[in-house]
């Protein structure tokens, strides 16, 4: 079916003008200035933008879905609506959920679930392990969006503080790697020293 956009400001790639958009299908064929002068019967939809703002939709490449495992938080269908409501048409979700996404079957869980509840695109990141390295020559790099490596604690097994894990990680992986760079030692040294000081550890201690 083919659709006309028109009587709305195109923002796109640093410049805005006041003009149309015809779709095919799925497809953007024409971006053009001005007002359409051709005959809107020949579209199976024409949606009048009424002189309000038209841009690609947004990809955020980091968000936290929660499911499985912490659905009482929000899931794939609420936060995918949510995102959609926002101008976020494409998602990439991380792995730290219940459990881990640092398997094929807990990835490979995700996207099916994804395929029969998201209202956005999607993408899953694939988590990294202390123990799971061997996996990562072996992911579908036109599937998979990237590895997520946690230096510092978080959810399951999601730490990888082994040298020669990290190293191993950074040689094999075939697809963008996303580090959150903290060194485990320090945070437990920190906690430790708090502990012993009578302060009980809280958010305020963070950045210490």
């Amino acid at each position: 079916m083919k659709t006309l956009i028109k009587n709305g400001t195109i923002v796109n790639e640093n410049k805005s003008l006041k003009g149309y958009i015809i779709c095919d299908g799925e497809f953007i064929t024409t971006i053009a200035q001005g007002s359409y002068s051709g005959n809107e019967s020949e579209f199976g939809r024409v949606i009048d933008a009424n002189n309000g703002y038209i841009m690609p939709g947004v990809i955020d490449d980091q968000v936290h879905f929660r499911e499985p495992g912490l659905t009482q938080k929000a899931d794939i269908g609420s936060e995918s609506k949510a995102a959609v409501a926002g101008g976020v048409t494409s998602y990439m979700e991380m792995p730290n959920t219940s459990p881990s996404t640092t398997s094929f079957e807990s990835w490979e869980w995700k996207n099916n679930r994804a395929a029969e509840t998201s209202m956005a695109n999607y993408s899953f990141y694939f988590g990294a392990s202390n123990t799971n390295a061997d996996l990562l020559e072996k992911l579908p790099i036109n599937r998979v969006c990237g590895i997520k490596v946690f230096m510092g604690s978080s959810t399951g097994d999601m730490l990888v503080d082994r040298e020669k894990t990290l190293s191993e990680i950074f040689q094999k992986a075939p697809i963008l790697v996303a580090t959150h760079c903290e060194d485990n030692n320090t945070i437990i040294n920190n906690l430790k020293r708090l502990q012993q000081s009578g302060i009980e550890p809280s958010i305020e201690h963070h950045p210490i």
